[in-house]
Formats: C-alpha cells, sequence, structure tokens
C-alpha cells in the first residue's frame, strides 16, 4: 500500500488498494464512486451488507476491504 497520510486510511475496493479521508462512511465512498446504493452489492470483509439504510453509518477503516 501507498505511504500512509494524515487524516487519510487505506481501503481495498474491488481489489483496488485506494486512500480515503479518515471518517468517511461507506455512503460518503460510493458517493465518491458515483455508484447508487441501491443497485450495488456491498461485501465488507467477507460480509454482505443487507441493510442499505445504514450506509451512511458504516464507518470504514483502515484495511477494511470492500
Amino acid at each position: 500500500m501507498t505511504e500512509a497520510v494524515a487524516g487519510e486510511v487505506g481501503v481495498t475496493v474491488n481489489g483496488e488498494k485506494r486512500r480515503i479521508p479518515d471518517g468517511w462512511s461507506l455512503a460518503d465512498l460510493l458517493a465518491s464512486l458515483e455508484l447508487d446504493a441501491r443497485t450495488v452489492v456491498v461485501e465488507r470483509n467477507g460480509t454482505i451488507l443487507r441493510d442499505r439504510s445504514s450506509f451512511a453509518s458504516v464507518g470504514l477503516v483502515a484495511d477494511d476491504s470492500l
């Protein structure tokens, strides 16, 4: 992974390593990727997230795999 930057965390999205702002929610990430939460299936660290209404409260942390 690339060098750590203050205020950012590293996550993996579809096998690609990315840096995102610390404190981002899953909804923030989907919006930045221009993806509609109603039309995607999200798996976080091996678990499918079924409650789409909770995406705004799902905080992403370093080393999450999506």
